[in-house]
């Protein structure tokens, strides 16, 4: 009989301790970070002085993300700042120097400021891709056509 109550007891206390530890642990709410925020103004909005904003936060919590220097060189180049743009690209192509985005991006920067033999460098580094990205560049460089960006 005592066997059986403080079985009884351990399981009791067992079910109830499982519920007290995943309690809090399920959300409805998806709690977004600054970076996913700042795309979504980027592309929704254009509204790049804020999206710098919270790309520069998310900057400062987890350093050197190439996908954040991305959007960070984007955001800069958009607000006029070629040089600073510049920098944050080639920051992101030290850690990924096969980035797709980052070799499009910097590619229309150097189309901007009149530097083709550099956007050209960046589109060879994109033959390989076999993407869009080429392609847009591509049409840049040649004139054709116009960033979307």
């Amino acid at each position: 009989m005592i066997i059986k109550k403080n079985f009884l007891t351990l399981l009791v206390l067992i079910l109830f301790s499982t519920n007290s530890f995943s309690a809090g642990t399920e959300s409805t709410s998806k709690v977004k970070s600054d970076y996913d925020k700042a795309v979504t103004i980027i592309k929704a909005a254009k509204k790049y002085e804020k999206a710098q904003t919270l790309l520069i936060k998310s900057n400062k919590k987890k350093p050197l993300q190439a996908d954040t220097l991305n959007y960070l060189g984007f955001t800069t180049r958009k607000l006029g700042d070629y040089e600073n743009g510049e920098k944050y690209y080639l920051l992101g192509l030290e850690i990924n120097p096969n980035h797709v985005g980052i070799n499009e991006y910097l590619g229309e920067l150097y189309v901007a400021t009149n530097k083709l033999d550099l956007a050209k460098e960046r589109l060879k580094i994109l033959e390989r891709c076999n993407c869009e990205e080429y392609n847009e560049l591509k049409e840049i460089i040649e004139g054709t056509k116009k960033s979307k960006y």
